[in-house]
């Protein structure tokens, strides 16, 4: 994604995050430690805590606040994609660029690490300094539940139970709701937390976040059938062969295309109470839905 110069700065900081409080040293074994850091380091768009802190931002939060809950929901992204691109799940073997985490180390690594980092996610979010216990909380109940059985777990087995069949655009959204979105949303609604954010703010924050998370995942489809491995830094055209459902099997690209306008259109008009204290949510959005990996 090309970011403006602010988006760029929030992006490395946390990078730099990420790598300073990642273990460097523990008694486990050390492909352990290695392999985590691999998963977690080695690149990505980094959207989910951009939304975090950016949410934050929009609404007079402070940054420090919302920097650590967003990496914790980074590590739950990085766990989602290491136990995705296992044999018994999406059985991929590129990731970011890269071997995926099983095929760099092995399968037992690969669980493990995505264990490790799940439960790592919920230490940070306890670790946060500026944030009350109610805050914490609510930042734990918000983040397990949208990586639980109503959340990204169910939307896998969904999508796993759809393979072969032809979903309809309704059917799709309620997979990809929990799959994608769950995340997505819970990234949103975390920097409201973090924000003290009222009741009606985080309404309008969860609309946005619904649309802009199923405007995500629809041109992930759109990309998955237009890009190459190379520029995708996954494989390509995966959905084809593991016959799932998807947005442009149902509306062809143009039509998934222009869906992915509409709800980015409705996700941004959601924000219109927020004023231009949401302009950079407003960017991010945009690139969200016009990339090109």
């Amino acid at each position: 994604m090309n970011l403006d110069s602010d988006l760029k700065l929030l992006r490395r900081s946390i990078d730099a995050k990420l790598a300073s409080i990642l273990p460097k040293d523990s008694p486990i074994a050390e492909p352990m430690l290695e392999a985590m850091r691999y998963a977690v380091l080695g690149g990505g768009k980094r959207i989910r805590p951009l939304l975090t802190c950016t949410v934050c931002s929009a609404l007079d939060g402070k940054l420090e606040e919302a920097l650590l809950p967003g990496c914790a929901i980074e590590l739950m992204h990085a766990y989602s994609l290491i136990h995705d691109d296992l044999p018994a799940m999406d059985d991929d073997d590129l990731r970011r660029g890269k071997p995926t985490v099983h095929k760099a180390y092995d399968e037992a690594t690969a669980i493990l690490v995505g264990d490790g980092l799940q439960a790592l996610a919920f230490e940070w979010i306890v670790d946060t300094p500026d944030l009350t216990p109610l805050q914490q909380v609510q930042l734990v109940k918000l983040l397990s539940k949208s990586v639980g059985f109503d959340g990204m777990v169910g939307g896998q087995a969904m999508d796993i139970a759809a393979e072969g069949q032809s979903l309809a655009p309704v059917e799709l959204a309620q997979v990809h709701a929990r799959k994608t979105g769950a995340l997505i949303e819970a990234s949103v609604v975390a920097g409201a937390i973090c924000a003290n954010a009222t009741d009606a703010q985080q309404v309008s924050l969860r609309i946005f976040a619904e649309r802009i998370g199923l405007a995500f995942q629809v041109m992930d489809d759109v990309l998955d059938v237009t890009a190459t491995s190379e520029e995708l830094g996954k494989t390509a055209g995966k959905d084809i062969d593991a016959e799932k459902s998807t947005y442009v099997a149902s509306m062809g690209i143009e039509g998934a295309r222009d869906y992915a306008e509409t709800l980015l259109s409705e996700a941004i008009d959601a924000l219109n109470e927020f004023g231009d204290a949401a302009s950079e949510l407003r960017q991010l959005s945009r690139l969200m839905v016009h990339r090109s990996f």
